[in-house]
């Protein structure tokens, strides 16, 4: 099989400091450097949202963020303003390598969120790279990053239901942990066939 490393998110607004921080954000990234050179291909996502994405709870009248409203594809939480496209927040950290294979940019449809790094969360807006993995010949996937909860858990997901075989080593992610949502991660991926290590 040939392997990728999906590297989710490791972004300056998910860390500490950033706009929409992960608790312990950073402590992940030298880890995730050190395991790029053992897999075949990386693969890196980057959230990139136009400013005044309607997944802002700027973008919505008297709405707070972490608040839910319900969009045309579902529920949607509203977040602070993050990841703006060419903005130091949106940066990969510092001392992340980002010399990999291919750089997936998710989020900067205005009108709809992407947690995953295969779909939009309309759940059928792709995002490519699905196509990309497929054409390299790559069939197993090992996922880290930011959040667990929400975009590393919806990767792994979307990426177990196209029939790869993903692993997601959770010590190299950090979680939002949102109103249950790490519990609630854990269970659907498991659910799924995907590997927690």
């Amino acid at each position: 099989m040939t392997k990728a490393l999906i590297v989710i998110d490791v972004q300056n607004d998910f860390c500490p400091g950033g706009a929409l921080a992960v608790a312990g954000g950073d402590e992940i990234v030298g880890g995730i450097s050190a395991l790029m050179a053992d897999f075949d291909a990386v693969i890196l996502t980057q959230d990139w949202h136009p400013a005044g994405h309607l997944s802002f709870a700027s973008s919505h009248d008297g709405q707070d963020p972490m608040s839910v409203i319900q969009m045309p594809y579902g529920p949607q939480v509203l977040w602070p303003d993050h990841c703006i496209q060419g903005s130091d927040g949106a940066a990969f950290h510092k001392d992340l390598r980002t010399d990999g294979d291919l750089i997936i940019r998710k989020g900067f449809n205005t009108t709809i969120d992407s947690y995953s790094a295969f779909f939009e969360n309309d759940h059928t807006t792709p995002t490519g790279l699905e196509g990309y993995l497929r054409t390299r010949g790559i069939d197993e996937l090992t996922m880290v990053g930011l959040a667990f909860d929400f975009c590393v858990n919806y990767s792994a997901v979307d990426a177990a239901k196209l029939g790869f075989k993903v692993t997601v080593r959770e010590e190299l992610c950090r979680a939002i942990d949102f109103d249950g949502s790490f519990s609630a991660a854990r269970a659907g991926m498991t659910d799924v066939g995907v590997t927690l290590v």
